[in-house]
């Protein structure tokens, strides 16, 4: 009976921010897709260089200043940072490598994967890091060009494998009657050669950019509750806040785990290139 009297209240109470927002007050902006074309920096001829280019810029170096200061004195007895450049680099190797593509094949293929898990991992690590806060593979360029990497990897190894039969065993897969290869062969086209660096990325793309918006959410709420609105509404900045911080905790997961998929994805289509079979 308590339930219908607090619907006028309620209702007043929303009318009044709407009249607020209306006439200059309190007003929530949420995460909006223009958050991934930011104002140009600087302008060099015809190249413009926006936020997000100088974070993957940043990414880039820190990748290569890591593992250049991990590896200039090696010693057989490592400190703590080799030990550590080290035991990262394992982990390509035998999880990834070694796992899918065997000790022979994966020390051929070592630094192409060592690569893109590193850069996809930094670049994915920037979306929860101060003062960048969007991940450098947060718009389509990088996944794009990454994704195209991993396809020109996989069909050069097919073809260096196999020159003759790369192709045809791809579109006419053994054990087939061949009456079914009108219906075989498109669809094995279709996944082996535009579904795969397609999926690669917009897996990847998609994710990052569906945590940033996330993590934008909920800390512009955080903003609207406690500043804007403050009273009471503080309570809701509280559990807007609590939520920022268990998804930024999960954003790291995921971007971990993103340049892991992408990474294993790479080699398992260089093991199916590099079969016995083709």
């Amino acid at each position: 009976m308590g339930a219908p009297k607090l619907e006028p209240a309620l209702f007043t109470k929303a009318a009044t921010l709407f009249a607020q927002s209306t006439e200059g007050g309190p007003e929530f902006h949420g995460p909006s897709i223009e958050e991934f074309f930011p104002a140009p920096v600087f302008q060099i001829g015809e190249l413009v260089i926006n936020r997000i280019h100088l974070i993957q810029f940043i990414a880039a170096l820190a990748v290569v200043l890591i593992f250049w200061l991990g590896t200039r004195r090696m010693t057989v007895v490592p400190g703590r940072f080799q030990s550590l450049v080290e035991m990262g680099l394992d982990f390509v190797r035998v999880n990834i490598g070694e796992e899918i593509l065997g000790k022979k094949d994966a020390q051929r293929f070592l630094p192409i994967l060592t690569t893109l898990f590193f850069m996809i991992l930094f670049m994915n690590l920037t979306g929860v890091i101060p003062f960048m806060n969007i991940a450098g593979t947060s718009i389509i360029a990088v996944p794009l060009l990454l994704a195209l990497i991993s396809y020109v990897t996989f069909i050069y190894a097919g073809i260096r494998k196999s020159p003759k039969n790369f192709v045809k065993n791809s579109l006419f897969p053994s054990g087939v009657p061949p009456v079914l290869y009108i219906i075989v062969t498109p669809l094995e086209f279709i996944s082996t050669f535009i579904i795969r660096p397609v999926t690669l990325t917009l897996r990847l793309l998609m994710n990052m950019m569906v945590g940033h918006l996330m993590l934008v959410l909920f800390f512009a709420a955080t903003h609207f509750f406690l500043l804007d609105l403050g009273g009471w509404w503080s309570a809701l900045a509280a559990g807007s806040l609590a939520f920022g911080f268990a998804f930024t905790l999960f954003e790291i997961l995921v971007a971990v785990l993103q340049a892991y998929v992408f990474t294993i994805l790479t080699a398992v289509y260089i093991q199916l290139a590099v079969a016995e079979e083709h």
